[in-house]
């Protein structure tokens, strides 16, 4: 009996949590850099359906359940699942993957139902699982004591609700992990999270357009330009360069406090008068070059080389595993595909009219 109330406790506690959490994010696109194929797919998947719900009615086409964020960490998983609920409008509900377990029986359970039927009544909603890999993991990977059979449990759950959105509700799933390679095979399977977007570390243009949205409201010195720091950022991730970019704001923000208390000083000092120090031009009034540099020389790349070659490995697998043509730069032809059949039928049917004649 007490095991029961304090498993109705914890859950009514979640509850309460995740109230607070419904919300429609600030993030828009422009405090995203790069990324733009990703940004038109998940506008296509989410707005469409909120937007243009006669169209899909018209073509008889229900709209995609989920998606599936899978990258390195620090390349804007995150940022981008909350941009897109701002672009449609839509709520957003955050949940990170340990947050759902509970030490009682059932109560991880109860916890994804109530999650589900939270983000229905808050449609349209996005639903956002950060780190899925803690809660999704591959059915049946054993483990000490009961923490397989409860993992179990929690993504049956999972599957369970997203099988069963539907009924004029709009919500849309987004899950975010950085170890796509042990995530349970369902979970991917097609009518949930079938969309897989990896995103990786930006290139030239994407980190261009990181360092402009991460000091689009910053001063910069002429003499260094994005382009400049974009070369010599190679490698780093999202999260990496937002580093620099506020270490060079604070060495500014230093540089500016120390030049404030000089001025003041020569004011005490009778050398200034308070109306001849206020009068004086602003020491610092850019982040400049030699800001950047001394950020940079503490600078340090998050993700290895190791790292990015496993994400390119396991893309390469799913590419291979779905596709129909045997290289993505074929045009797919229905006609072909039939007369490849027939001729693949015909083979088979030789073969076994001279095994019927051996015997």
């Amino acid at each position: 009996m007490n095991k029961c109330i304090c498993n109705k406790l914890n859950v009514s506690s979640f509850l309460k949590f995740l109230l607070l959490w419904i919300q429609v994010p600030d993030i828009k696109w422009a405090d995203i850099g790069g990324l733009e194929q990703t940004k038109r797919e998940l506008q296509e998947m989410v707005r469409y359906p909120i937007e243009h719900r006669g169209l899909f009615e018209k073509f008889g086409m229900q709209a995609s359940r989920g998606v599936l964020f899978y990258g390195p960490p620090g390349c804007g998983k995150t940022l981008m699942a909350k941009a897109i609920a701002n672009e449609s409008g839509a709520n957003f509900i955050s949940v990170k993957g340990p947050e759902l377990l509970n030490m009682w029986f059932g109560g991880s359970e109860a916890n994804v139902r109530d999650l589900f039927d939270k983000a229905r009544a808050a449609s349209p909603c996005i639903l956002f699982f950060d780190e899925m890999d803690s809660i999704a993991r591959s059915r049946g990977g054993g483990g000490g004591g009961g923490s397989s059979e409860t993992s179990d449990r929690v993504i049956n759950q999972i599957l369970s609700e997203i099988d069963g959105i539907g009924g004029g509700k709009t919500l849309f799933v987004i899950g975010a992990t950085n170890r796509p390679d042990i995530l349970d095979p369902g979970i991917m399977r097609p009518g949930r999270l079938d969309q897989l977007i990896y995103i990786p570390l930006p290139d030239v243009e994407s980190r261009v357009a990181i360092f402009k949205a991460n000091l689009r409201k910053s001063p910069i010195a002429d003499d260094i330009t994005f382009e400049q720091l974009a070369e010599v950022t190679e490698g780093f991730s999202g999260a990496d360069i937002t580093e620099i970019c506020q270490r060079s704001a604070k060495n500014a923000i230093r540089d500016s406090i120390a030049a404030g208390i000089e001025r003041q000083k020569r004011v005490d000092d009778g050398e200034l008068t308070q109306e001849e120090a206020d009068a004086l031009p602003d020491s610092v009034p850019f982040i400049t070059r030699t800001h950047f540099e001394a950020s940079m020389s503490k600078a340090r790349r998050s993700v290895t080389p190791d790292v990015v070659k496993q994400y390119d490995d396991f893309t390469a697998k799913i590419k291979q595993q779905w596709s129909t043509t045997g290289s993505s730069d074929t045009q797919y032809s229905i006609d072909d595909a039939a007369e490849e059949q027939r001729r693949e039928d015909s083979i088979l049917e030789g073969e076994s009219d001279g095994d019927t004649a051996v015997m």
